[in-house]
């Protein structure tokens, strides 16, 4: 009788185990989580110059992959960057500017930084250095890549590339479209972009988020943003759970402000990268985020469905930031 129990108390387990792994919510998005294929390489440098409009730079291609110093299409367009964002202030240190743009508006594949609070980015940076917060995917080169950062960057450089993100200027940087088919993608530069067959596929419970001009943005053009397309009915959806919380979860304003563009320490989520939010609402979720605000967050993702994450990550890149 002993052994019986312990028979089916071992395949109750596997098939409570075998349930969990089957919900849908628990499943990574990877939409959301862009990893590039094995050996993907970028096309050799043909050593011409390159341009972008409205811009009098030109660059090549060598120059524009160059981790440690950053093009800079549109100088007008933004403050005197300090070393730590412009060119790294020691060596073997990557400058912020060249994953999050000299104009902090930054790309799917990292964050928007202009705008932030001081404050919420230094803690980023020291979450990132501590363990605390990481990517459910451990694949991701792009939080590896800011792990690697925070854990080299001193606490007074950290301060001064806080200030000069949080005193940028926030603008419109992403289309928000809702539709029921979508470009079939793949993934480049760790994010989705066409792959190049013109054929159409349905969106389901995704968010695709692509560059609006593929060459502006491997040229690192900070000028050229993103379209993001979404479920039809996400935007109504999400502003209701943004608005009430429906029941799921708490109203976002209650912290991120009326408008949902920040207050105090506390980031704000309009017209921020849809992808990113989703990332994050997940990531909370899972465990994979921490750090000192993160836990006022647990209990309010933790009713949420992936299908919620997106409606609201949809609604929220569709306002003005």
């Amino acid at each position: 009788m002993k052994g019986t129990l312990l028979f089916v108390s071992a395949f109750a387990l596997l098939l409570v185990g075998h349930a969990v792994r089957a919900n849908p919510d628990d499943a990574l998005p990877v939409w959301a989580y862009p990893v590039n294929p094995p050996g993907l390489k970028p096309a050799p440098d043909d050593g011409s110059l390159k341009r972008v409009p409205n811009s009098n730079a030109a660059y090549t291609m060598t120059q524009i992959r160059d981790l440690f110093s950053p093009p800079d299409w549109h100088p007008s367009s933004h403050p005197a960057m300090p070393d730590v964002v412009g060119r790294g202030s020691k060596p073997g240190q990557f400058p912020c500017g060249f994953c999050h743009l000299p104009n902090g508006l930054g790309r799917p594949e990292n964050s928007s930084l202009a705008g932030l609070s001081a404050e919420y980015i230094a803690q980023q940076v020291a979450d990132f250095r501590s363990g605390a917060r990481r990517s459910s995917e451990p694949a991701s080169l792009p939080v590896n890549l800011m792990v690697a950062v925070a854990k080299a960057v001193s606490d007074e450089d950290a301060k001064i590339a806080a200030a000069y993100f949080a005193g940028l200027k926030p603008v419109p940087w992403i289309r928000v479209v809702e539709t029921d088919t979508v470009p079939k993608t793949k993934v480049g530069g760790w994010m989705l972009i066409a792959d190049g067959s013109g054929a159409m596929e349905p969106i389901g419970q995704r968010i695709i988020e692509m560059p609006e001009d593929l060459e502006r943005t491997e040229l690192r053009d900070s000028a050229s943003g993103f379209i993001a397309y979404v479920p039809v009915g996400s935007l109504q959806r999400g502003e209701a759970l943004t608005a009430s919380g429906n029941g799921k979860t708490t109203p976002c304003a209650i912290c991120h402000g009326a408008d949902l563009k920040g207050l105090g320490p506390v980031p704000g989520l309009a017209g921020r990268s849809p992808s990113y939010i989703v990332r994050q609402l997940y990531d909370i979720k899972h465990g994979t985020r921490d750090g000192q605000w993160t836990a006022l967050m647990k209990s309010v993702v933790s009713g949420l469905s992936q299908e919620d994450m997106v409606s609201i990550a949809a609604y929220t890149a569709s306002l003005k930031p």
